[in-house]
């Protein structure tokens, strides 16, 4: 699973999960790469975004809700865009996440909120690209720039005040949210244990889209 997820949802509520299944031994692999599941072994994988391996059961779960986020002392320096026109008037700034540095720039996404097309983007300058969700969100509190993220990962960082929401009408498309595993026939008990406790524990941050 992702990092975020990791830290945010999973790790703070596994206590309980290993208090009620005392003997279940867990081995978990937190990174922002897309893993191959089958050739590295997985019994189970969290996968945000589309699921293009194949050999693959895909369980969707549901979407992250985005958010448009800015630090309180890059709106001191650049000042918060009110609309979209605002982003290029004012030379605001992204900050870049790729999966893989030298990735294509997306630019900013957003749906219309209208019409609800979701494949529009404004390219914007950047000062910086990263490669993983922490770094994503620790450039963004720096005041290095807008980021995008799924509202589990940056609601902490909202009610702290440590970032701020901008444009709430024009977010990026919501992320699909899956729960993949290798095709078998009979999958074990324990793994069926505990990717329920994990669909469970993902349901109340996750919007059907």
């Amino acid at each position: 699973m992702s990092t975020g997820i990791a830290r945010n949802l999973v790790l703070p509520k596994l206590p309980e999960f290993i208090e009620q299944y005392p003997h279940i031994e867990l081995e978990l692999s937190s990174t922002d790469r897309k893993v191959d599941v089958i050739a590295e072994g997985f019994d189970c994988v969290i996968r945000i975004g589309s699921v293009q391996q194949e050999g693959l059961i895909a369980k969707r779960l549901g979407h992250f809700k985005m958010l448009n986020c800015v630090s309180p002392s890059y709106i001191a320096k650049y000042g918060k865009p009110e609309s979209l026109e605002d982003l290029t008037l004012h030379n605001h700034k992204l900050v870049h996440y790729v999966s893989q540095l030298g990735g294509t720039d997306s630019g900013f996404e957003y749906q219309d909120p209208h019409t609800h097309q979701a494949d529009l983007a404004i390219q914007l300058p950047k000062l910086i690209t990263v490669n993983n969700a922490d770094a994503y969100s620790s450039a963004c509190l720096a005041g290095l720039g807008i980021i995008q993220v799924p509202s589990i990962g940056g609601a902490k960082y909202l009610q702290t005040g440590e970032l701020i929401e901008i444009l709430p009408d024009y977010p990026a498309p919501p992320m699909p949210v899956s729960l993949i595993y290798p095709h078998r026939r009979h999958l074990s008990k324990r793994l069926q244990v505990f990717m329920a406790w994990l669909n469970q524990q993902m349901t109340p941050f996750l919007v059907q889209h």
